[in-house]
């Protein structure tokens, strides 16, 4: 009896018997429980190891860290190129003139709680914007569209034509493009050789600035753009000597005297200093940049416009071989500079000046004029010659000597031709 009801108490039973029995009922199979437990358990071996392979916590904070620097070094960056755009920092100085089309302009009526009836005006920012990078004053193109949406700017710009640079932000711009902003302007030639007094003048006469506005920045100014200027020296116009490019500029009528001789510097210093085709020349040279140009103006001041080659040969042939002329180069032109009027024939012995090359053997201490391509070219290059002495014949040119008595015979033939 007690083994009958044993039977039915199968909670009793060995739970590692009835397992057995199981597996023999399907065959040898183990129960699929159980196979799964032992897939599962296989398992859980892989996964502890890939609990081992995770990223250490300290390298994921490391590299976290790395990503935020490197983000805000990049928007760092980015921010400092659209402030200088915005801000007109660090710029080439520039000059130059921006027309506003009537085309971009678009008028609307509008109607006042009053009653009236106004007339708004929107410019096209897109057409504004391309104009002014077309012209060197801003760069980014979206980022002044951008600030013109909240400056309101298509509101404020008029059609006309403006003179406007690089020293100038972008409200400034806005501002400048105002019909009250607009400005006079006035085309000038400066003629090569003209010296720095005679540009003064010539820009003073054609309503530019004042004679002495601009002889206080040609003396005073740090033009701190270009380093062939002496911005250590400062109290005399001839640090600029050489350095104003001869060419046709647009200045602005009683503007910033200062755009004015940044607009001839940068010129010189794109067409010259900065040149590629000239940049070897100046490398080989025994001579200073400063030099050359010295010698170019002396050339400039002497040529009759087709003999500047050998005039260089005469100013080089003199300052490297005592010769005849005992290193003196004895130059009217820088005589005439240094005496600021007609010279007499007195002055050739008692005008003490570094410019009187008749007294004072070398270069004069600075450029007497300001040189064209050609003549600097010239100083350069010059001919490979004998001469040491030329004279202006009748005919209007020179006539080179490679003695003083060959000289003084085409002197004497250049006088009874003119008697």
């Amino acid at each position: 009896m007690s083994n009958r009801e044993d039977r039915y108490h199968t909670t009793s039973w060995d739970g590692r018997q009835v397992q057995r029995q199981q597996q023999s009922a399907a065959g040898g199979q183990a129960p699929r429980s159980q196979q799964s437990r032992s897939a599962s358990g296989g398992q859980g071996g892989s996964k502890k190891k890939a609990k081992k392979s995770r990223i250490n916590p300290l390298l994921g904070i490391l590299l976290w860290v790395v990503i935020v620097v490197a983000s805000s070094a990049i928007f760092a960056g980015v921010g400092w190129m659209l402030a200088n755009d915005l801000c007109a920092f660090n710029k080439t100085p520039l000059e130059t003139t921006v027309v506003i089309s009537e085309e971009w302009i678009t008028e609307k009526e509008v109607k006042q709680d009053d009653g009236t009836v106004e007339i708004e005006t929107t410019a096209d920012m897109g057409k504004v914007a391309d104009a002014l990078e077309e012209q060197g004053l801003i760069e980014y193109k979206w980022f002044f569209r951008l600030f013109s949406v909240f400056y309101k700017s298509s509101e404020r710009i008029d059609a006309g034509t403006y003179v406007l640079n690089t020293d100038m932000d972008y409200m400034a711009l806005v501002r400048a493009m105002h019909s009250t902003g607009s400005a006079e302007t006035v085309d000038v030639t400066i003629p090569e050789g003209y010296s720095v007094q005679q540009i003064i003048d010539l820009l003073a006469e054609k309503g530019v600035g004042t004679v002495e506005d601009l002889t206080e920045a040609a003396e005073n100014h740090v033009f701190d753009s270009y380093a062939f200027v002496d911005n250590e020296n400062l109290g005399s116009i001839t640090r600029l000597e050489g350095y104003l490019y001869p060419d046709t500029y647009n200045f602005y009528v009683g503007g910033d005297v200062v755009l004015a001789f940044n607009s001839m510097l940068s010129n010189f210093n794109t067409k010259v200093y900065e040149n590629e085709d000239f940049s070897a020349l100046f490398e080989a040279s025994d001579y200073s940049f400063q030099e050359i140009i010295t010698i170019a103006s002396l050339i400039e001041k002497e040529t009759d416009g087709t003999d500047r080659e050998n005039i260089a040969s005469v100013i080089y042939n003199r300052l490297e071989n005592a010769g005849e002329t005992a290193y003196y180069l004895q130059i009217d032109a820088a005589l005439v500079y240094a005496a600021g009027r007609q010279i007499t024939q007195e002055d050739y012995a008692t005008l003490d000046s570094p410019y009187n090359l008749y007294t004072h053997t070398g270069l004069p201490p600075t450029p007497i004029s300001n040189p064209g391509v050609a003549s600097i070219k010239a100083a350069l290059q010059p001919a490979d010659t004998d001469y040491y002495y030329y004279v202006l014949g009748a005919d209007g040119k020179h006539v080179f000597s490679r003695t003083l008595k060959e000289h003084e015979k085409a002197k004497a033939a250049a006088a009874a031709a003119s008697n």
